[in-house]
């Protein structure tokens, strides 16, 4: 039977058309305020036309010159890649533990290991901090690194983990395949979508973090990208301008990044929610 096409616009998928419209309007119009702004030298948060030149950089150029940008930036690379690895090796080997092996107690374990989800990261951030001060952690990667790396990722993985195929595991220990190898070899590969997504999240919620680099660095050297945006605030009057170029500069990396998994973190997103 041939499906009817239609030819001509109805009403009702108008008012949709309309309906996605606006609220793609919705989403889109802060990040284009924070451009426009960010080619000002406002000290408002109001834009005023006549103040907007596209050919001044001179917020950017300050950005990168003078107010220890880069080596924020730098910082957060380098805390965003080690939190990203570290979070996926940790995370996909204890999720194979779990999922893949027997051993007494492990669901409750893994209750237990579930529950610190449910408790706020600023519960546990005094206590941490007095621990990194007296072991000497402070101002240091490791500080930065450690709390990104939590039991979401396991949970995460394990969900994924349970569609991979027992009989194949089977086979390779028949063949004499070490552990490690049947861990790296074959269960890495068939679960690398999730891990996309996995480095995703581990990618925005590290890069965005505020509150921990702020407590645990007091020295500027260690300072990452949100703790440097921060200040480039001063304490009478603040050029929003500058402000903005700062979140420019600082949004971009994590929209290229999503833009280019974006059809691995789907697909990740997509498989993790209906194993198991």
């Amino acid at each position: 039977m041939r499906t009817k096409k239609l030819d001509r616009w109805t009403p009702l998928s108008i008012l949709g058309l309309l309906i996605l419209c606006f609220f793609a309007v919705i989403c889109v119009a802060p990040f284009l305020y924070m451009v426009i702004m960010s080619f000002t030298q406002s000290t408002t948060l109001i834009i005023h036309w006549r103040d907007v030149n596209f050919t001044d950089f001179s917020n950017f150029v300050y950005v990168f010159t003078k107010s220890g940008f880069v080596r924020a930036l730098i910082n957060s690379i380098v805390v965003v890649g080690c939190s990203c690895f570290f979070n996926c090796l940790i995370a996909s080997m204890a999720a194979y533990g779990f999922e893949k092996k027997n051993f007494p107690g492990k669901e409750a374990l893994f209750r237990v290991y579930l529950i610190t989800l449910m408790i706020p990261g600023q519960v546990t951030m005094i206590p941490t901090f007095i621990i990194m001060n007296n072991l000497g952690l402070l101002n240091t990667y490791f500080a930065l690194v450690v709390l990104i790396i939590n039991a979401f990722g396991v949970f995460l993985i394990r969900q994924f983990m349970s569609g991979v195929p027992d009989e194949l595991l089977e086979a390779a220990k028949v063949d004499g395949c070490p552990e490690l190898r049947i861990f790296f070899r074959i269960v890495v590969p068939l679960i690398q979508p999730v891990l996309i997504s996995l480095v995703v999240f581990t990618f925005v919620t590290s890069w965005n973090d505020f509150l921990w680099p702020l407590i645990s660095t007091t020295n500027s050297d260690m300072y990452t990208l949100t703790v440097a945006l921060s200040l480039l605030k001063t304490q009478y009057q603040t050029n929003y301008g500058l402000v903005l170029a700062g979140a420019t500069v600082s949004f971009v990396f994590p929209f290229l990044m999503y833009v280019i998994l974006q059809k691995q973190f789907v697909e990740g997103i997509a498989l993790s929610g209906i194993k198991g």
